[in-house]
């Protein structure tokens, strides 16, 4: 039977809503993924079908149309799918649940700019606009559902976009000492922060995974580019992250080698990578 097919990075956040929701209706052999190797040139074929454009994800329909746009291809998905529909049926809640998914984009921009932040002095600066936007959610999940866990009786869409980022943001964690503060400002965004991430369909990855391959963002180079003064990047496939040592906390001292950092396979006969 065939399937639609989805072009992605295994440990890319906005792949993992896709399969957060497969998860969710325990149809995690309805999609085929195929993995995207960010470390090396597109491949002419995805470039061909994607008309140029590199972000990931990009789901090809049974049909051959290319969609775009992770929230699209969840939606999408969300529509098409069998079993019960992830978004709220009743029109007025659902409304609630996309006003929260749009504050999602300044939100997981935030995140990823202080991690990649390679000024030491502006790290109070970054600290304080994520704050800024964390207190936001908390005032939003105040208004619509003051006293539950989730923004409505379980995990739902809006859930299934911000978790991932939730786990992404455990780099700022690891590499800026970042917390959320105690107090009323947040008490309730810590909440729902904290049943996201231990629900049982967002375990598609690891903290250990994302603290390992995000190195290279904290020392200010994403998507697969490399670092001055070394030739491996920390999403690289192989060696895999399960046998590198963790990475430094010290982001501002400058990066450690590729020896150092696991990068290096020193004896290619020593047979399979672990897998995840």
């Amino acid at each position: 039977m065939a399937k639609h097919t989805v072009y992605h990075i295994p440990v890319c956040p906005f792949s993992q809503r896709l399969e957060i929701l497969l998860a969710l209706r325990g149809l995690q052999d309805a999609v085929e993924f195929r993995v995207v190797d960010i470390t090396k040139p597109r491949d002419p074929e995805l470039l061909r079908k994607t008309r140029g454009t590199t972000a990931l994800p990009v789901l090809e329909t049974v049909e051959g149309q290319i969609l775009k746009e992770s929230l699209v291809i969840l939606r999408y998905l969300d529509e098409v799918l069998e079993g019960p529909k992830l978004r709220r049926s009743n029109p007025g809640e659902h409304a609630v649940e996309s006003m929260l998914i749009a504050k999602e984009g300044p939100f997981t921009m935030a995140g990823y700019v202080y991690v990649m932040n390679q000024d030491q002095g502006q790290k109070d600066v970054h600290n304080e606009k994520l704050l800024a936007l964390y207190r936001d959610l908390n005032d939003f999940l105040l208004t619509h559902n003051p006293d539950g866990v989730f923004l409505f009786d379980d995990f739902g869409l809006a859930e299934a976009v911000f978790t991932p980022v939730f786990k992404r943001f455990w780099f700022l964690d690891y590499y800026e000492d970042f917390e959320l503060p105690i107090g009323d400002d947040y008490a309730r965004v810590k909440k729902w922060r904290a049943a996201c991430l231990k629900h049982a369909a967002t375990e598609q990855v690891t903290e250990e995974e994302i603290l390992k391959l995000y190195y290279d963002y904290a020392l200010g180079a994403g998507n697969g580019a490399l670092v001055d003064g070394r030739n491996m990047s920390s999403f690289t496939f192989e060696p895999h992250w399960k046998t590198r040592p963790m990475p430094p906390r010290d982001k501002y001292s400058g990066s450690v080698s590729d020896e150092e950092l696991g990068l290096v396979v020193a004896n290619a006969g020593l047979g399979p990578a672990p897998t995840n």
